[in-house]
């Protein structure tokens, strides 16, 4: 869904199919839920993007979207992932000092997408930057799912976690990505050659940040 943790190639790429989460899972976090408006296509009914945290009860569904390969390669992660593994990191979340946020995005009550900020390094002098990757299925592009992802995790940042500077790797070719990022501020600071083994060869990433358009001030004394 979201990138790697150490910060690998953040896309908008294709899934075959969104992935339902179950009847009483969706009950269950019904009241963590912040509903979107979606974009709609031309005869299509008003859809409702619902976000909310991930969690353990998540891990199939990451593990399901990551078996496809077009998400995987556009992403740092390897094929044949695990529900287990999924699991074990999305448990890890909660734990004290861990300050990472993860989303998923559900359209018509499956998930369909999902976006992460990351720590980037327990270093003391880098607690003002976090690294962001995001993931949206092919299915539902183009209907704000991407965007409504976004704003809520700058939001976020800007707002509530103190975060400077957001930070992320995308492939060179992703245009729809990168068109995404722009819009949200982001610019290119450099280009990384060969950066990644990406079927078969490696490519090339650009290196985009973000920084906070309003640091938070003190009061007037």
């Amino acid at each position: 869904m979201g990138n790697d943790a150490g910060g690998g190639p953040a896309d908008l790429p294709n899934t075959k199919a969104p992935v339902p989460i179950s009847e009483e899972a969706r009950q269950k976090r019904a009241s963590s839920f912040s509903a979107v408006p979606a974009a709609t296509m031309k005869g299509e009914k008003m859809d409702t993007i619902q976000l909310r945290r991930a969690g353990p009860d998540d891990a199939a569904a990451y593990a399901r979207i990551m078996a496809d390969e077009d998400v995987f390669a556009q992403l740092m992660q390897l094929p044949y992932p695990n529900a287990v593994a999924w699991r074990k990191r999305l448990e890890a979340l909660p734990e004290p000092g861990h300050t990472d946020l993860n989303l998923v995005a559900e359209l018509n009550g499956e998930v369909v997408g999902g976006a992460g900020l990351h720590t980037t390094m327990p270093n003391v002098r880098r607690h003002h930057a976090m690294g962001l990757g995001i993931s949206v299925a092919k299915a539902v592009q183009g209907r704000g799912v991407g965007t409504a992802l976004m704003s809520a995790l700058l939001d976020y940042a800007d707002r509530w976690a103190g975060v400077l500077r957001i930070e992320l790797t995308v492939w060179a070719d992703n245009e729809r990505a990168i068109r995404l990022y722009r819009r949200f501020g982001f610019e290119v600071e450099g280009r990384l050659r060969a950066y990644g083994l990406r079927d078969g060869r490696y490519d090339d990433v650009l290196a985009m940040a973000r920084i906070h358009p309003r640091p938070p001030a003190l009061p007037p004394a």
